[in-house]
Order: structure tokens, then C-alpha cells, then sequence
């Protein structure tokens, strides 16, 4: 059985610029659509976030989605209905939309920050969030999010902070998405070297490993289809 795998080059995403932030998107967003760039399975965007200081999203509305954001660099002041706060560097933040919340994300200095939207199981429900700062030290993925989490059955996020030279065993699922986050892997029986802001999209559950080339910051999805 042969491993199902697209690579997604970091150079060839979508890109939105406005004064003081740009945005890498690798899935059709806003005004950039591309039919074969709508989704993997739940996942429905992916969106790599540069933000200057002061700059960031004023108040805006999301239902019936679920958002994931990791900080990777400064912190980001999150405000919504329940008040106020900082998410800083490292910290991982799960929103479940529900039936409509509105927020705004700014940065008090240089951030950067990824956020995964999905679809959840079912519609509605109550908003909920979520934080954590998952300990990221023993260079192994750890998983940070699973679908009692996320309300998105069969999904599961792991992060993984790695030292240059690691070999990795990738959770088997049947669909996987995995995002170089920085640093860059060695190439493999499935591309050429891989650098921050590529990706694979996984569809089949053979055994797969992966190898830094330096140390290297990983997000990875599973999904049960």
C-alpha cells in the first residue's frame, strides 16, 4: 500500500498584508481561493500570523467554528465576552465558538502566533476556552488538545519542541497533518527537505518517521478521517 502524501511549500500559501501584520495562509481564505486548498478534513484553515506592536484584529464574530492558537513569539492580548487577557509565548489557547462569540487579538510587542480553525462535530453549544502551556522539554511530541477539547471527534493536536538530529515516529491516524512550525527537516522516502512554514498532508496510516535537520518547532494533527 503506497503513503498517500501532498507536500504544502511554505512560498506557495496565500499571503494578506496590512499595516502592521501579515498572515500565511495554507488554505483558501477570504478573497484567496483555490478549489484543491479548502480543507483536510476538519482543519479549514491554517493561518501563520506576524503581527507588529499594537497591531493586531479589532472586535469581530465567529460561530460554529473552533480555534486553536499557539503563540511561537511575544504574547497575545485576547478580549471576548468574559474579559480580558495575555497569551504568552508557548501558551495554547482552544475556543470553541459555539453559538457566536466576539473577540479581538492584539500584540503589545513583535508577535507571531498559528491558529487552526475546524469544523466542530455538531453546531452550537455554550463558547468555551481553553489555555495551557504544555512543557515541551523532553523533545517527543506531546499532545495538547484532543477532540474532548476541541469538540471535534477523532481529532488530536501534538507540539513538539526538537532537537537538531531527532527521529521522529509520526502518531499513525488515518489523515495527519503535519506543520514545520521553524527549523526544517532532513529530506525522506517522502520529499525534499521540508522548512518552516511547509507541510505534509498524510492520508494513510503507514508507519512514518521524520528527522530535524536543526531544532525544530512541529505541529501536528490527526484526524480520524
Amino acid at each position: 500500500m503506497s503513503v498517500t502524501v501532498v507536500v504544502r511549500r511554505g512560498l506557495d500559501r496565500f499571503v494578506t498584508r496590512e499595516p502592521g501584520r501579515q498572515t500565511r495562509h495554507s488554505f483558501s481564505f477570504g478573497t484567496s481561493y483555490d478549489a484543491e486548498r479548502v480543507a483536510f478534513g476538519p482543519l479549514i484553515a491554517l493561518n501563520d500570523d506576524l503581527l507588529g506592536t499594537g497591531s493586531g484584529y479589532d472586535a469581530h464574530e465567529h460561530a460554529d467554528v473552533v480555534l486553536v492558537t499557539w503563540v511561537v513569539s511575544g504574547a497575545l492580548t485576547h478580549t471576548d465576552e468574559s474579559g480580558t487577557s495575555t497569551q504568552p509565548a508557548g501558551e495554547l489557547a482552544v475556543t470553541r465558538a459555539g453559538t457566536g462569540i466576539t473577540h479581538s487579538e492584539h500584540a503589545g510587542a513583535a508577535t507571531r502566533f498559528v491558529q487552526a480553525w475546524l469544523t466542530p462535530g455538531a453546531p452550537g453549544g455554550e463558547p468555551a476556552r481553553l489555555t495551557t502551556t504544555p512543557d515541551l522539554s523532553g523533545g517527543d511530541l506531546v499532545p495538547v488538545a484532543e477532540e474532548n477539547d476541541l469538540g471535534v471527534p477523532g481529532a488530536t493536536l501534538f507540539l513538539a519542541d526538537l532537537p537538531a538530529g531527532t527521529t521522529l515516529a509520526l502518531p499513525v491516524a488515518p489523515m495527519r497533518y503535519v506543520f514545520v512550525v521553524t527549523g526544517a527537516l532532513v529530506r525522506s522516502s517522502l520529499a525534499e527537505p521540508l522548512s518552516a512554514g511547509d507541510a505534509f498532508e498524510i492520508s494513510d496510516e503507514r508507519d512514518i518517521q521524520v528527522t530535524t535537520a536543526v531544532p525544530t518547532l512541529l505541529m501536528v494533527w490527526t484526524f480520524a478521517d
